[in-house]
Formats: C-alpha cells, structure tokens, sequence
C-alpha cells in the first residue's frame, strides 16, 4: 500500500493527514468549507484516499491553513511514493467546468517547479480566497517534489476555475501515480 501518516504543528497550524494513493476514505476538516469542497474533489477525482483535519489561524485568514496544508499533502504524496519507482511518473489532463476549462500537466520527476497561470474573477469562494489556489499548488508541488503546470483556458466563474483546476491536477496525478510492469524508476538515470 502506498501509504502516508504526518502530522505537524506550529504556532499557525495543527495537521494530521493520511493519504492512500490507491483509494480509501475521504474525510476532511479544514475549517474552509470552499476548501473543504477542493480538497473533496482532489481526492475523489484522484481516486486517492485522504483523511485530514487541520485547526488553523483562521481568526488572522485562511493563509496559513492552505498553505500548511499544501506542505503537508505534498510531504504525504513523496512519502508514498517511495523511490517512486514502477509509476509512469507523467500525467495530463483537461478538465471541463460549465463555462471555464483547466489544463494540467504533472512530471513526478523529483525536481520541483510550478507554472501557474489562472486568473479569477471574483476574489472570494466563501471563506476561501482565489488568490490562495496557486499558494496551495506551490507548497504541494514543492513538497511532493513534482513539476506541475497548471493552466485556465477560460471562464467567468471562479467557483467553476478553481474546481476545475484541482480536479485537473487530480486526474493529471492519477495518471502519474499509475502503477507499471517496469519495476524501476521511468528514467534514462535511473532514478527520480
């Protein structure tokens, strides 16, 4: 099983996450219900397991808890990974939401590296501001040590562009985290 358990605390944040990259419970607890509801989808659209209840400075904003929150769930997805060896470590994908439409594209090569490029056009989800999607990706992607490029096409809806970029960096990981026959790292290296 491809599995991680991590808890960190600080004077902003107090995390606890499993995740299971072959499927499980889905249970979350942020605090953010828009949050919530991505990271809902995320799992779901990855086929991942993902229990995670996080207690944040939300008095001060929601900063803190989404950012912390991407540090930890990329640690999670580099723990269970492993040597990430036997995946096909690439992935991409489009992802349709009413009017708007997300691309993302993801290498599990080691080397992290985020290109974002989204813009929202309204500021606020709920209690979750847009601006923090790309404060999220860039945590997870740099503590999962991935490359991820993530792209909005179009759309005039930011409930629409945010749910449709993280269900496609969803369905772009299920591709990459695909287990394979080759049992050793996809890379003229060696190693990832």
């Amino acid at each position: 099983m491809r599995c991680a358990d991590i808890t960190r605390k600080t004077k902003e944040t107090d995390i606890s996450l499993k995740v299971n990259l072959d499927g499980g419970e889905v249970k979350i607890q942020t605090g953010i219900g828009f949050f919530d509801h991505m990271l809902n989808s995320f799992a779901t659209h990855g086929g991942f397991g993902l229990e995670l209840t996080v207690k944040g400075d939300l008095e001060v904003d929601e900063h803190h808890t989404v950012e912390d929150t991407g540090i930890v769930l990329g640690k999670a997805f580099s723990d269970a990974l492993g040597d990430k060896g036997s995946i096909d470590r690439f992935g991409s994908f489009y992802v349709p939401m009413d009017e708007a439409l997300a691309f993302a594209s993801v290498d599990i090569s080691g080397r992290p590296f985020l290109v974002f490029d989204a813009d929202f056009p309204q500021e606020r989800c709920g209690g979750y501001g847009c601006a923090m999607t790309v404060e999220f990706m860039r945590a997870f992607a740099y503590n999962a040590g991935i490359t991820l490029h993530i792209k909005s096409l179009y759309g005039d809806n930011s409930h629409h562009i945010t749910e449709a970029v993280y269900k496609a960096v969803a369905h772009a990981l299920r591709l990459a985290v695909k287990q394979n026959d080759l049992n050793k790292p996809l890379s003229t290296k060696g190693v990832l």
